[in-house]
């Protein structure tokens, strides 16, 4: 288990919004995974002209940690350059749900306000995940 608090991930991700491609809706967002190893993996979105086919940073920073062989998951920071904290989209979700079990902590803040954060598990923003 990685001694990374809340804040350090929160900061990990602010710093990878940065890097969001996002011509379209000006709305940044950041992801910064936390593998069990303490391996970060970061990720921002990435749009495109048909909206489809964005990548949100959550799924960009999952695929760049399994692309480098990584498969278990501790917590993710999300921002996004909102007033709010941001939710993860469903398809997000389920991605998540895939690599981390019910447990896995999703650690949400607006990137116009880092310091106010919500923490939640992934059982609690997806209780019924697709299973095979």
């Amino acid at each position: 288990m990685s001694d990374m608090t809340n804040e350090q991930l929160v900061k990990h991700a602010v710093e990878a919004a940065t890097n969001a491609y996002n011509p379209y809706s000006k709305f940044s967002v950041g992801a910064a995974l936390l593998a069990k190893n303490g391996e970060l993996f970061v990720g921002a979105n990435i749009e495109n002209v048909s909206y489809g086919l964005t990548i949100c940073a959550e799924r960009s920073a999952f695929c760049t940690a399994i692309t480098a062989g990584c498969r278990e998951f501790e917590a993710i920071a999300i921002v996004a350059s909102s007033d709010t904290p941001p939710l993860p989209c469903g398809a997000c979700r389920q991605v998540m749900a895939e690599f981390c079990d019910g447990k896995f902590e999703v650690v949400l803040a607006s990137i116009n306000n880092s310091e106010k954060i919500k923490v939640y598990s992934l059982d609690d923003l997806l209780p019924h995940q697709f299973e095979m």
